[in-house]
């Protein structure tokens, strides 16, 4: 990583290739987010080698995260507060809409504030120890890192509800079958599957991955008449490239990788 990017103690990058990995590194804390973790994820994907085209988000010892780091859980004003809550914000939208797509790696605890960041990723990749929950309504607190936005576009309202309201805890599989990740491994596999994905993404066209992480979303919430128009000027914009028609002429000329049952 560029020597001018500096991170906190909580937090480790390193470059393979074209493929960034930034570690939450507090394992000893389950790897619970202060405000310098909170800040330094911010930073780190604010400031992004050019050569990066893929990042993978993982973490040190048995658990991904396991919220925030409740010591920092101080008395605010309300307006303290809503700053405070706007900070997770400003950071987690860094990942979710930043310039490369974001492959995470979950064990162990994916709890509270953990849970909001791993869904500001694009791909979620759940080892079988993975657990999910959002202990906020049994602490007398509310989500603030962006989960009442996130959490109910992959499971819907209903669901993250009842994790609120009853502690509900969702095992690797449940949350699997509910959308709350779209792939789920063995022990110790995660990080190993990620990579292999963070290289098939970067080997995308950048105008195709820009247009799946910042015009697919908004496709996605429009009503059909603006989604469809987005669809069309985006599909232009997209064919509309140098890449993309090399792209097409190789896979035209029978030198393209052609789908198959076997391709996932």
């Amino acid at each position: 990583m560029p020597e001018e990017m500096s991170l906190p103690p909580s937090l480790r990058a390193e470059v393979r290739d074209d493929v960034a990995v930034l570690w939450l590194a507090r394992p000893e804390k389950r790897n619970a987010l202060n405000d310098a973790t909170v800040l330094g994820i911010e930073a780190f994907f604010t400031s992004l080698p050019a050569d990066v085209q893929a990042v993978v988000l993982a973490a040190e010892g048995d658990h991904f995260c396991a919220g925030l780091d409740l010591a920092e859980l101080t008395e605010r004003s309300t307006v303290e507060g809503v700053e405070h809550s706007m900070m997770w914000h400003r950071a987690f939208e860094r990942v979710e809409f930043g310039r490369v797509p974001v492959v995470s790696v979950l064990q162990g605890a994916v709890v509270g504030g953990g849970l909001e960041l791993a869904c500001a990723t694009h791909i979620r990749i759940a080892e079988t120890s993975a657990y999910f929950a959002l202990p906020e309504g049994q602490r007398g607190i509310f989500v603030g890192g962006g989960a009442s936005v996130r959490v109910p576009r992959l499971i819907g309202a209903a669901r993250m509800a009842d994790m609120m309201l009853t502690g509900r805890v969702y095992t690797a599989e449940e949350g699997y079958a509910a959308g709350l990740t779209q792939y789920l491994v063995g022990p110790g596999e995660g990080l190993g599957r990620a990579l292999e994905l963070g290289r098939r993404i970067a080997a995308n066209a950048p105008i195709t991955n820009f247009a799946v992480m910042h015009a697919l979303p908004r496709i996605a919430e429009a009503n059909p008449r603006e989604g469809f128009l987005l669809e069309s000027l985006m599909a232009a914009v997209a064919q509309g490239s140098d890449e993309a028609k090399q792209r097409l002429h190789e896979f035209l000329a029978g030198r393209a990788k052609k789908v198959t049952e076997f391709s996932s």
